[in-house]
């Protein structure tokens, strides 16, 4: 009775990262062989959905969290695309506002002597 009970446990949950239903038990931990992900039977529902909402918040290149109005220094010289223009390393980006593009660009701002462009949170560091 124990056994199948694990194995309803095993069919129902899913992996936390990829989402796959092909997932084993192991001791106290759920393995996932197709990414490599492991996780605890004793992980709540709470918390894993806890988890998933910090990680949709953009961070700095150091970890810190952005919001709209903060602002950052750029970090890596950016050359613009289609232009022979580079951002250079120190540009202050005042007034950034958070967007998710789809495409990794989730900072919309206006640098002096550019103009509107959008930005990469991995290439600025919060001021």
């Amino acid at each position: 009775m124990a056994n199948q009970t694990a194995n309803e446990k095993t069919n129902e949950n899913q992996c936390p990262q990829c989402k796959s239903q092909n997932i084993y038990q192991d001791g106290n931990l759920w393995i996932c062989p197709e990414c490599g992900y492991e996780w605890s039977t004793f992980a709540s529902a709470q918390n894993t959905t806890a988890s998933e909402v910090a990680d949709t918040r953009i961070r700095d290149a150091f970890g810190n969290v952005l919001n709209d109005g903060d602002t950052v220094t750029v970090i890596k010289d950016l050359r613009i695309k289609g232009s022979s223009s580079v951002v250079k390393v120190g540009t202050k980006v005042k007034n950034i506002k958070l967007a998710d593009a789809g495409d990794g660009h989730d900072i919309s701002c206006k640098i002096d002597g550019f103009g509107a462009m959008n930005l990469k949170s991995e290439y600025v560091k919060k001021s």
